[in-house]
């Protein structure tokens, strides 16, 4: 069952980006894309539900669980933010990372098919895992705000006022003041997850981990704080927010 619930999930991830994806070539905003990613994020939810279930903990045992998770993750965020800052139009840019994630978690022996049940759970383990996964979300659609300002920035400099996708872009200053805000969101998450790794007991491969998850940590801290103290251009910013994201990933190969 929960194998269909991804399934079902990626589908609706897809028909969301596609309908979206149609809309903007026609020159207008569809707002069926949030539904779709409603839709989505209930299918994520009985796929969560059922694995966390079957481990009597948190479903974040295995590369393929924590892709979901992190897929969940930015359904949940762009859901938050794209309607509360009418930011709607990211929903055409986060469908199709989301159905990314999902479908590397459906390629068979990344998602275990069989989750064991855990025997005992660790408070200090479990919100590491769920306060990181939950920060990558923020910064996840913080990486996606950036990619949207790179592409309404050429679209600036290229002069073409007329495209169906200028049009429907958010502000440039609206974009970067919710970039911001999702750097701050997903640093502070990671922050806790962190602690909350610093804290937990070590088991084998586990320092690794901490090591990697510490040193994102460390390279957002700085990109906020040159954004905080001396400045940074809009273009920059958002090169520098997808680069760290991308490079961040690392960190799930030491999982």
């Amino acid at each position: 069952m929960d194998r269909w619930a991804l399934i079902i999930a990626t589908l609706l991830a897809a028909i969301g980006g596609v309908n979206g994806m149609l809309s903007l070539r026609h020159g207008h905003r569809s707002g069926a894309t949030v539904y779709w990613m409603v839709a989505t994020l209930v299918a994520q939810l009985v796929f969560l539900s059922v694995r966390g279930e079957a481990r009597a903990a948190c479903p974040l045992m295995g590369l393929g669980e924590i892709l979901v998770f992190l897929a969940w993750s930015l359904t949940v965020f762009y859901l938050l933010v794209g309607t509360t800052y009418r930011l709607s139009l990211l929903g055409v840019f986060s469908t199709p990372v989301v159905v990314v994630l999902q479908l590397v978690a459906l390629i068979p022996g990344v998602l275990e098919s069989n989750p064991q049940r855990v025997a005992a759970t660790d408070a200090w383990r479990e919100t590491h895992a769920a306060m990181s996964v939950l920060g990558y979300g923020a910064l996840a659609l913080a990486a996606v705000a950036a990619v949207m300002f790179l592409v309404l920035n050429q679209q600036l400099k290229s002069h073409h006022l007329g495209s169906g996708l200028f049009k429907n872009l958010p502000p440039a200053r609206e974009l970067l003041v919710s970039l911001r805000r999702l750097l701050w969101l997903g640093w502070v998450m990671l922050s806790v997850g962190v602690v909350a790794g610093v804290r937990m007991p070590r088991t084998e491969g586990s320092e690794a981990h901490l090591v990697a998850a510490m040193g994102v940590w460390v390279a957002y801290a700085v990109l906020l704080g040159v954004l905080q103290l001396r400045g940074i251009t809009g273009k920059r910013l958002s090169m520098w927010t997808v680069l760290l994201f991308v490079v961040s990933l690392s960190v799930f190969a030491s999982v």
